[in-house]
């Protein structure tokens, strides 16, 4: 499971109100629809709301990947994917932690929004999930989540294999950067306000948070090679050698590291990886120099329309004026 990007332009049926049967059946085709695994076409199919869960993944992995690099060389477009998939970049790292990031952050939240039939509210101590539903505090389920997560990519026998420990390393990095966004909400219950009872659950920070993260993890990411480590008798990945007084000539990269093989291309002129940025726009003050490769920008005048001297009108609109302004673009030349 990864993102292609032919999922997320999929449409599929919505469910309507008819039998239980034509729903499942409207499922299970959903689950067809999907690129998945034989094996997860059969976990899809037999966890009613999981092909809707999915597909919401997919489209908000991509979403928050194209505004992460919204200013950069690569900006996680659709075009060149597939053939990036196939490499050890600093990008597909991204791509695999992101990609498990928002799947398990949509699991979560698909519980506890009852939109999974085999999965509810978080279990934290002391609340029913009847009271839960009842004053709007169903925690977020990251604890099936993860567990479900856990199964649908499954554990593969990696062996020597460096690309799969890179791919299974940046998936963990995905899920441990969701983890750490959990945060315990509370909600009080009493006369007048006060807070004579008080309600507690766990909820996931906003998914923002977790793609600006795993930015920063992508600008810091470490190039690794494979080792074998003498003591456990198998190989490991190792990077370069963190502090000079450390007797080691490399060092394991932390949990919460992005890893990567091989350098990444520039990004500059089109390839089997991306369209280039011949026409982007940028920021003259910002990143035109280094997104247009020393190439040059062209220098465009156009009016942009925007509403203006807004007042609230008794009683309930907003009358605006509209307005013209000049506006500046700055785009890279071919």
């Amino acid at each position: 499971f990864s993102l292609t990007g032919k999922e997320a332009l999929t449409h599929f049926p919505a469910l309507g109100p008819s039998t239980n049967s034509a729903q499942g059946k409207v499922h299970v085709k959903q689950c067809d629809l999907l690129k998945l695994s034989r094996k997860q076409k059969r976990l899809c199919r037999r966890e009613p709301g999981l092909a809707d869960t999915l597909r919401d993944a997919i489209r908000l992995g991509i979403m928050e990947c194209q505004y992460q690099f919204r200013s950069e060389r690569w900006n996680c477009s659709l075009e060149g994917r597939t053939s990036l998939l196939k490499r050890g970049f600093k990008e597909t790292a991204f791509l695999y932690a992101v990609s498990s990031a928002a799947l398990t952050h949509s699991l979560a939240r698909a519980c506890s929004a009852g939109r999974m039939e085999r999965c509810t509210c978080d279990d934290s101590p002391d609340l029913e999930n009847r009271k839960a539903w009842q004053w709007g505090v169903c925690g977020d389920n990251l604890k099936y989540s993860t567990k479900f997560l856990k199964k649908f990519l499954g554990q593969k026998r990696i062996g020597k294999d460096l690309r799969a420990k890179v791919d299974i390393h940046n998936t963990n990095v995905g899920i441990k950067a969701v983890k750490n966004g959990l945060k315990t909400t509370c909600k009080c219950h009493g006369v007048s306000g006060s807070c004579a009872v008080r309600t507690c659950w766990k909820q996931l920070s906003p998914f923002h948070e977790i793609g600006r993260l795993l930015k920063l993890r992508y600008d810091d990411a470490v190039k690794v090679f494979s080792t074998t480590n003498d003591a456990v008798g198998h190989s490991e990945l190792a990077g370069p050698q963190r502090h000079s007084h450390s007797p080691r000539h490399s060092a394991s990269p932390c949990s919460t590291d992005l890893v990567y093989v091989e350098d990444s291309p520039s990004f500059c002129r089109p390839s089997k990886y991306s369209l280039g940025t011949a026409g982007r726009i940028c920021s003259r003050e910002g990143n035109c120099d280094s997104m247009c490769c020393g190439r040059g920008y062209n220098t465009q005048s156009r009016l942009v329309t925007f509403s203006c001297h807004c007042q609230v009108q008794w009683c309930c609109y907003v009358e605006c004026q509209q307005c013209m302004q000049e506006e500046v673009v700055y785009s890279c030349k071919q």
